[in-house]
């Protein structure tokens, strides 16, 4: 039997060469009602915003049989300029930050061997995917790189591990939507997509490309993340000496989150992207470990309503939704159409930050360059969405999201452990799960697809509709949400997606039986 987990977890300690720098000043904490987490500042002169291009991350292209696309990744350590003049160690998918892109179609069977050519063990999941449970990256389900000599804690047997490879089959017997993958390493999940591991894998179906979206080069992924740089431009992390987890009273001093002073898109600081005068789709996803936005258009145009959401982390709403803002928690997803030509040519727009400050108030820039033809269309109907009934629910659970001080972060006051089902629910099985927060806790739920049903007894959020896998909680707030788990039998978790919150326990196990 492995062993249950310990209270504290330490973050960033990933062994000789490979630890990231370790943090030796004190970083004052940032109000919940804000942010959860502490502000880790660079160390070297940051560059000026708006003078690097959108980067764009490039499109695997699959070997294919009738019924399957097959990848091969291989996650290795690599160089990539991020600031201008200065080299970052990154570790990445293929060798970049972030990964390349995954397309494939709804119910076309993908399989993706994952080739570890790491330092360190690692995991993949493919967030937001239905995914059978030997697939979905379970934390302690890791791919051990060739020669490796450390140690693999929670491990007493061989169960689980897989060496040098793993291949991950995904059926994605789902609804068109904007998906991504990331490391999913027990204890290291912070660390390892800090240093890079993140990618976007995008479905589609036959539904979404029958409506006359803007679609090509006017549909473009953007990854957000926030980052801080040594003097020496590698990234900075914290690392902590390991006699404080288990010292009574003193706690790290990243344990609410780590947050950065360098905002990315696709890899890139505060970049520029020239766009024409015409609609276009925007697939953003907060790949950040636990830093929260607001994202708003500067100036807003004429009349407002500028961020027109059609998506969610499942995929298309049913009718759009226009925003002067939106708010993504780490791991939202968020589709947007953006009308540029409500600007007039040479007009600079700010993506704006109203959750941020000083270097983290902007997120990118838009400069409208030219006039453009633009046959696309935001319809008022995008696509039919079943609502689930609580009336119809068979059971009801309750999970509290907590700081219990020395234990670290709980769920219904327990830390995480690999051998504890924490729910029970049968295949197919309809539920209401509701969640209670004391900080901000995004809540990823693996497998399956829900609908939120209130917040505090009252009405959804602006931002809840449609299917979602993961949900922002403010703390103090009791939100209920709505899901049938079908498609896999199989042990799966939940957590908390802040990153350093999960990576200190904040996760927990449901069997579907």
């Amino acid at each position: 039997m492995r062993p249950a987990i310990p209270r504290r977890r330490l973050l960033g300690a990933l062994g000789g060469a490979a630890a990231l720098a370790a943090v030796g000043t004190q970083i004052p904490r940032l109000a919940a009602r804000v942010q959860t987490g502490e502000l880790l500042r660079s160390l070297l002169p940051l560059p000026a915003p708006y003078r690097v291009p959108l980067p764009v991350p490039p499109v695997l292209t699959p070997r294919q049989d009738a019924t399957t696309d097959y990848y091969e990744v291989t996650q290795k350590v690599a160089t990539q300029e991020i600031l201008p003049g200065h080299t970052t160690a990154i570790w990445g998918y293929e060798g970049t930050f972030p990964g390349p892109t995954l397309v494939s179609r709804s119910g076309r069977r993908t399989v993706v061997r994952h080739r570890n050519a790491l330092p360190v063990p690692a995991v993949v999941h493919l967030h937001g995917g239905r995914t059978p449970s030997a697939s979905d990256g379970y934390p302690t389900d890791l791919i051990v790189p060739d020669g490796f000599t450390g140690p693999l804690p929670h491990h007493d047997h061989q169960a689980g591990l897989a060496h040098g490879s793993r291949i991950y089959e995904y059926p994605l017997q789902q609804r068109a939507a904007t998906l991504w993958y990331h490391d999913h390493r027990m204890d290291f999940t912070g660390a390892s997509v800090w240093r890079g591991l993140a990618g976007f894998h995008l479905v589609h179906d036959d539904e979404e490309e029958a409506l006359p979206l803007p679609r090509g080069d006017r549909d473009i992924p953007l990854m957000i993340t926030d980052r801080a740089f040594d003097a020496d431009g590698s990234f900075r992390y914290p690392a902590t000496d390991p006699t404080l987890l288990h010292t009574p009273g003193v706690r790290p001093d990243y344990v609410e989150g780590v947050l950065g002073d360098v905002i990315l898109v696709n890899g890139a600081p505060w970049p520029v992207l020239e766009v024409d005068a015409a609609r276009y789709r925007l697939r953003i996803v907060n790949a950040s470990n636990a830093r929260r936005y607001r994202l708003e258009l500067a100036p807003q145009p004429a009349g407002g309503g500028a961020l027109v959401q059609i998506g969610s982390d499942g995929g298309l709403l049913a009718t759009p939704r226009a925003h002067d803002a939106i708010v993504l928690a780490p791991a939202e997803r968020f589709d947007v159409v953006v009308d540029f030509s409500r600007y007039r040519v040479g007009e600079e727009i700010t993506l704006a930050n109203r959750l941020g400050s000083g270097t983290t108030a902007a997120v990118m820039r838009f400069r409208i360059a030219r006039r453009a033809t633009d046959d696309s269309v935001v319809p008022a109907r995008l696509s039919p969405i079943e609502r689930l009934d609580p009336a119809r629910a068979t059971a009801t659970r309750t999970f509290a999201f907590r700081d219990q001080g020395d234990e670290g972060w709980t769920i219904n006051g327990r830390p995480f452990d690999p051998m504890r089902a924490d729910a029970t629910p049968r295949l197919g099985a309809l539920e209401v799960w509701r969640f209670t927060s004391d900080f901000h806790h995004p809540v990823h739920l693996h497998l399956v697809h829900f609908q939120v049903l209130s917040r505090n007894g009252e009405a959804p959020g602006p931002y809840d509709a449609g299917w979602k896998d993961t949900i922002d909680l403010s703390p103090g707030e009791e939100v209920a949400i709505i899901t049938r788990f079908t498609g896999y039998r199989g042990r799966f978790v939940f957590h908390c997606h802040n990153l350093e919150h999960e990576d200190m326990a904040m996760m927990a196990n449901f069997e579907v039986v």
